[in-house]
């Protein structure tokens, strides 16, 4: 299991954009639910590891977020809210983002192993979700606009992610040549994401089911 606790940055100089987050994991298609935890702060618990990687990168591409992830049990049965869960793996959350908060020059986000956890899995785990959150906190205004299309393409398709029928079509839909679209992905790093980021996922699945007492 996966706890998220998701912290936001500058919050004593900006305005409070915990509602906004919010509405926006509740569009995303995952199952994982959040709330406001304290302060300018969120946390929910989810289940599948894709899930976590695409909360994950959404929160690191404003750059107004630190992201901690914990990996380990969680109390059963979970309360409905939250804020009311205990467990190993919110104790690491806690911890995570704590260390995400230390790594804000660079890419914030940590992934920190629960009691009985193996915490080089989770080092693993967090390698690979800062590499591609370095990709999407890097991207321009311009190169988003390309990769929002070209995912909504993709998922309206079924299509595989920067194939030239899915550019051909996002470079219509933007009234840009086919070209522009070409040179946006190739700096955005759009296919080197995903093809990481189911490598992201199963990193964080073998920490979850990685105990200490394996070899």
């Amino acid at each position: 299991m996966y706890v998220m606790t998701i912290d936001q940055r500058g919050s004593t100089g900006d305005v409070d954009r915990v509602p906004d987050l919010l509405n926006e994991l509740g569009a995303l298609s995952t199952a994982g639910r959040f709330e406001r935890s304290v302060g300018d702060e969120v946390q929910g618990v989810v289940e599948q590891p894709d899930e976590v990687v695409e909360i994950a990168l959404h929160a690191l591409r404003s750059g107004r977020w630190y992201v901690g992830i914990g990996v380990g049990e969680v109390d059963q049965p979970l309360p409905a809210s939250p804020r009311e869960g205990s467990g190993p793996a919110f104790v690491a959350a806690r911890a995570a983002v704590d260390r995400a908060k230390a790594a804000a020059a660079h890419v914030p986000l940590a992934v920190v192993a629960g009691s009985g956890r193996r915490p080089g899995a989770c080092a693993n785990a967090e390698a690979v979700l800062r590499l591609i959150g370095r990709l999407v906190q890097d991207r321009t205004v311009a190169q988003w606009k390309v990769v929002d299309v070209l995912r909504s393409v993709r998922d309206g398709q079924s299509g595989s992610s920067g194939t030239h029928g899915t550019q051909k079509i996002a470079a219509q839909k933007l009234g840009i040549t086919e070209q522009s679209v070409s040179r946006a992905v190739l700096r955005s790093g759009w296919q080197e994401e995903w093809a990481a980021r189911p490598a992201a996922a199963t990193l964080l699945s073998f920490a979850d089911d990685s105990t200490e007492g394996d070899r």
